[in-house]
């Protein structure tokens, strides 16, 4: 999958199947399959290694040749224009950040992959939107609590997906999706380097639960 038509869809997929987005923080090339397997196993679809991650572009690369094509690889902490056209080169297709830059949400989009700034307020939020923005991180969540994201979800465009990121757990997820978010980013209550694949098939299999059981269906708060 390399058209930037085709990614969209699969994004868009992704976010329907479970819109929880897996940030493998900290993760070696060695733990790439078995851990990137049990999160697929476990429903997920989304996948992040952040590029302060030991080898970040080889595990971006081994997890894209392992998992089927409705998964969707990408990087995480994008912080130079250069790190788009590598992360197109081992087939990754999203550029999430933890911030919002104009410059590389626009290169992202003309790289034909998805863009998943970070935003804390109105003007970041709208200003990454008219850059190209296929969906917004409220990060940190800690900052952005579910009172501000009701108010910023009251003024942003209805089919733009919010993504509240930092500190999110199973059970703290069910604030957030009653102000309007429609998934989340996972950091380490999901995974730290130090957990076996076991232990993220167990903390995936929790968070799955959670989200469904919120009303019974993955993805039914997408607008």
């Amino acid at each position: 999958m390399t058209d930037a038509t085709s990614i969209a869809q699969a994004f868009e997929a992704a976010m329907r199947q479970l819109p929880l987005v897996a940030i493998l923080r900290g993760l070696a090339p060695q733990q790439a399959l078995p851990v990137s397997r049990a999160l697929y196993d476990a429903g997920f679809r989304l996948i992040e290694v952040p590029l302060n991650s030991p080898q970040p572009f080889d595990s971006i690369a081994l997890i894209r040749k392992q998992l089927p094509a409705d998964a969707l690889v990408g990087a995480g902490t994008v912080l130079r224009v250069d790190d788009i056209a590598r992360l197109r080169d081992v087939g990754g297709q999203l550029v999430v950040m933890p911030h919002s830059n104009g410059d590389i949400i626009r290169a992202t989009k003309a790289a034909g992959l998805v863009s998943l700034p970070g935003v804390v307020s109105p003007a970041e939020a709208f200003a990454a939107l008219e850059a190209g923005a296929d969906a917004l991180k409220f990060f940190p969540a800690e900052l952005v609590t579910p009172a501000v994201l009701r108010a910023m979800r009251a003024v942003l465009p209805r089919h733009v997906p919010l993504l509240p990121v930092g500190g999110i757990t199973p059970q703290g997820m069910a604030p957030f999706v009653a102000a309007g978010a429609h998934g989340f980013g996972l950091g380490s209550a999901l995974y730290a380097p130090h957990m076996s694949a076991d232990d993220v098939a167990r903390n995936a299999a929790a968070f799955v639960e959670a989200w469904r059981g919120l009303d019974g269906r993955p993805g039914a708060h997408m607008p």
